[in-house]
């Protein structure tokens, strides 16, 4: 079941990836990466795998240590939840980078890559999106949610 959830894992998450990516002027993509609920059935599947194992989850999250989490990642189950834990936060990451730049109007061929890195190294793409998103100024930007 846990190589199942993996495997599942990156399939529910792709297709919005490539919206983003490959369809970014599209009304449909547009509608549809509005909602943050895009990442419920990321969530899902790490409930299925974190749940079950919360005795072992929360101390180890509560008060973590090096070899703590190094015990929870090096298991099958505790592998699978933190790549679905991964799979999750970037694409809601980004989601909010695709959601901004089509605000600021960053141009389709800038953000692929940006987008692309975020798949591959979330935090190098949260962070390129963060050097590059001021040189363009918001159109009709709004304050609020998580501009």
């Amino acid at each position: 079941m846990t190589e199942v959830l993996f495997t599942l894992t990156f399939a529910v998450a792709a297709p919005f990836w490539a919206l983003m990516i490959l369809a970014p002027k599209w009304s449909v993509t547009a509608r549809i990466i509005a909602s943050p609920w895009i990442v419920l059935p990321g969530v899902v599947i790490y409930a299925l795998l974190v749940l079950p194992a919360l005795g072992e989850v929360l101390p180890a999250v509560a008060s973590p240590t090096l070899q703590g989490v190094r015990g929870l990642l090096g298991e099958p189950d505790g592998a699978a939840a933190g790549w679905a834990h991964m799979i999750v936060f970037d694409l809601f990451v980004g989601r909010w980078a695709w959601l901004d730049s089509r605000k600021r109007q960053v141009p389709s061929l800038v953000m692929a890559p940006v987008l692309l890195l975020t798949i591959l190294l979330g935090p190098l793409g949260l962070g390129a999106y963060l050097a590059l998103r001021g040189r363009w100024t918001p159109g009709a930007y709004r304050s609020g949610g998580l501009g």
